[in-house]
């Protein structure tokens, strides 16, 4: 099963950050792939924040629906994210963000497996690169949003 993990330090306030990986409906908008996102339930539980929603993915003639269980625990600053229908096998990624001095630290680990083991080969040797392709993507996005303009 290809696995990645990304690190990167934004200079952005923890909460922002947060907000902007939670606000899945605007993935379309600046992620890499993501064709349309819909989000079925949003609720709250004490200190998490619970979520359905699916997302598209495609790049060409290619493009495949998955629906995911996102659960964010505001004590520990974590996503958490698996797969609970569509293409893949299975699907897990975290996210954890730790305010620093400069900015937030932002850990973001992935771990899928698709069902077609042919396309599962090819993703695993782009896996890498398509990560930071979508780890950019959100850098970009919190510093046009919430970096302040420098005079």
């Amino acid at each position: 099963m290809p696995k990645a993990s990304v690190k990167r330090l934004i200079e952005c306030k923890k909460d922002q950050l947060i907000d902007l990986v939670l606000d899945i409906e605007k993935y379309p908008e600046f992620v890499p792939f993501c064709l349309s996102s819909h989000v079925y339930e949003k609720n709250k539980e004490g200190n998490q924040t619970l979520i359905i929603a699916d997302l598209t993915i495609g790049k060409g003639p290619f493009k495949d629906t998955y629906k995911s269980d996102v659960k964010f625990d505001k004590e520990n600053s974590t996503i958490n994210v698996n797969n609970i229908g569509g293409p893949l096998n299975h699907l897990e990624n975290n996210w954890k963000f730790n305010e620093i001095k400069g900015g937030t630290e932002i850990s973001f680990d992935i771990d899928f497996e698709i069902e077609n083991k042919f396309l599962n080969v090819l993703m695993a040797k782009s896996f890498e690169f398509g990560l930071n392709k979508i780890a950019d993507a959100f850098q970009k996005r919190a510093e046009d949003l919430y970096r302040p303009i420098d005079n």
